[in-house]
């Protein structure tokens, strides 16, 4: 049975005690999650973060990023290894800012799911499409081709431990928004891209979060279409009642 999660990516926000002043606010308004809550602050605050999560059931840490190698002379880089060691569970790859800012290729990305699952921690991966290629009609098989060259390399147990997050860039931060309709409509495109490649029941099991500008006005909607188990959060993440409030959107 799959799970539902709600992820808060906090981006390049948050001081550590901006950081700490979030969480407790999040952590007095979301007592019994109904499914898994993963916060993914910035780097910098990443040990202090998951000293407050502790002891706190359903509640999990995450890296925003990881490196694709185990070590070695990458200056400003973080490894799989020193994150896991930090007390993540989760790391954010793929992401559609490291892939467009940084220029991080399927190559690469497949490299990072790998060191990821290698040390333990589950890799939530992301995909999804530019404005021209959803108005070209060519979205489906341009996030297959995500799937297939940054995570389809993996064995069945391996996959098992990823999440899978779509977000269509055209409807993030652009004052476009996509409709639940066309959210599951992608959703359930990419759980039958899992099930011809894995077989129905890991296609089942699969979570597939959305994250194209998910909100608190939004999210039940969104968390009530048959193949979206929840999302990844973006600036509503920076908000503690509006964090809550989709966290609670949960079914």
């Amino acid at each position: 049975m799959r799970q539902q999660i709600v992820a808060g990516n906090w981006k390049m926000n948050n001081t550590l005690s901006e950081g700490s002043a979030l969480v407790s606010s999040i952590l007095e308004k979301i007592t019994h999650p109904k499914g898994l809550v993963v916060i993914a602050p910035p780097l910098t605050n990443l040990l202090s973060v998951g000293v407050q999560l502790n002891g706190h059931e359903g509640f999990h840490l995450a890296a925003q990023n990881c490196h694709h190698e185990t070590r070695g002379a990458y200056t400003g880089e973080v490894s799989a290894s020193m994150i896991a060691e930090a007390g993540a569970t989760f790391v954010i790859l793929g992401h559609s800012e490291r892939r467009q800012y940084f220029h991080e290729t399927s190559e690469m990305l497949a490299a990072k799911v790998n060191q990821a699952i290698s040390h333990s921690l589950r890799p939530v991966f992301c995909c999804g499409e530019p404005l021209e290629i959803r108005e070209a009609d060519k979205h489906a098989l341009y996030v297959e081709t995500q799937l297939r060259e940054g995570l389809f390399h993996l064995d069945e147990a391996s996959f098992r431990k990823v999440v899978i997050a779509y977000e269509p860039i055209w409807a993030i931060g652009t004052g476009r928004t996509a409709s639940s309709g066309q959210a599951q409509e992608m959703h359930k495109t990419i759980r039958n891209l899992i099930a011809d490649q894995y077989g129905a029941a890991v296609a089942e099991d699969t979570t597939i979060l959305y994250g194209g500008s998910c909100n608190a006005q939004n999210a039940a909607e969104l968390f009530g279409q048959p193949d979206v188990d929840g999302g990844l959060i973006g600036g509503a993440s920076l908000k503690a009642d509006d964090f809550a409030t989709i966290v609670n959107s949960l079914s």
